[in-house]
């Protein structure tokens, strides 16, 4: 196995992604003879057939995509070790990549991160905005480093640790008939329509599993992919919409808007940071999981 070079993997993606020879020659810019003995000799080294040849092209076996998932992580891994190390020659002495769903950078996260490069001016920060799952499905593949995520969705395979406590609050217009009350149960608002986030949000996904375990439905009016949308077409009565209360614009003063906590024990929710395991990480990476969760207890997984 040590015969691998990078060039051959780089082939071997290239004909998986296009599902052909000759696509995957001219995309690398080789001879189809070169790319076609590569994948031989690839295939001889592993000792196993990774393509099935069809007559108009060729598809993966299951060999083949296990094959795949490694060898998009080995050159990912090859990317970041020459960026890292273009950096240190740079003076850049560190470089960290993360995946947070909205709530976190829009609540915490600024000022989390000022303060920490306030103490490490030397280590790059890539923040990627991301719903729960993918940020999750990230993690586990090693595209980022940490992942900040709701605590409700499910990553048993993850290190986690706490990272802030947020409570929702259901959002309705000035004038509705529910904006007088002190505090509601998410089943009492389910009479009227909501606004709300894309599918895949996780949020989305929590009001829609609340909604059925009260056997009532969620009637989705109009679904948007940002919280100030929400906010905005619960302004002109559109609907209503559940809101974690961190994430509240404050600049949304024009918007004649009403804010009530929701008395549900699911409403005060926790994010999270999740990671593969605390001490694979590299050392700035470990610095800013630190920074962030003051060495909070791990919740679940291994002891860090």
């Amino acid at each position: 196995m040590r015969r691998f070079d990078f060039v051959t993997l780089q082939l071997f993606i290239a004909v998986a992604d296009e599902g052909r020879l000759t696509a995957a020659a001219e995309r690398e810019h080789l001879a189809l003879a070169a790319v076609s003995k590569r994948i031989s000799d690839l295939e001889e080294l592993v000792g196993t057939t990774l393509f099935y040849r069809r007559p108009r092209g060729v598809e993966l076996t299951p060999a083949g995509r296990a094959c795949l998932h490694h060898a998009r992580n080995i050159l990912d891994n090859m990317e970041r070790l020459q960026a890292e190390l273009s950096e240190y020659g740079e003076g850049v002495r560190g470089h960290v990549r993360i995946h947070s769903n909205t709530s976190a950078i829009i609540a915490f996260l600024p000022q989390d991160l000022s303060a920490f490069s306030r103490l490490y001016p030397e280590i790059k920060i890539d923040l990627e905005e991301r719903v729960s799952s993918d940020i999750i499905t990230a993690v586990r593949e090693g595209l980022t480093d940490i992942g900040i995520f709701a605590g409700h969705v499910a990553a048993p395979d993850l290190q986690q640790v706490s990272y802030r406590q947020d409570r929702l609050v259901l959002m309705t217009p000035f004038d509705h008939p529910l904006a007088g009350r002190e505090s509601i149960a998410f089943n009492e608002a389910l009479a009227y329509d909501f606004i709300g986030l894309q599918q895949d949000a996780s949020l989305q996904a929590l009001l829609y599993e609340q909604a059925n375990l009260v056997s009532k439905t969620l009637r989705m009016r109009i679904q948007v992919r940002s919280f100030d949308a929400i906010c905005r077409m619960i302004h002109h009565g559109m609907g209503v919409g559940v809101l974690p209360e961190r994430t509240i614009y404050r600049d949304l003063g024009d918007l004649q808007l009403k804010s009530i906590p929701l008395s549900d024990p699911w409403a005060q929710r926790e994010l999270v940071i999740g990671m593969r395991r605390y001490t694979s990480l590299h050392v700035t990476a470990r610095h800013l999981v630190d920074h962030l969760t003051q060495k909070s207890k791990p919740i679940n997984s291994e002891e860090s």
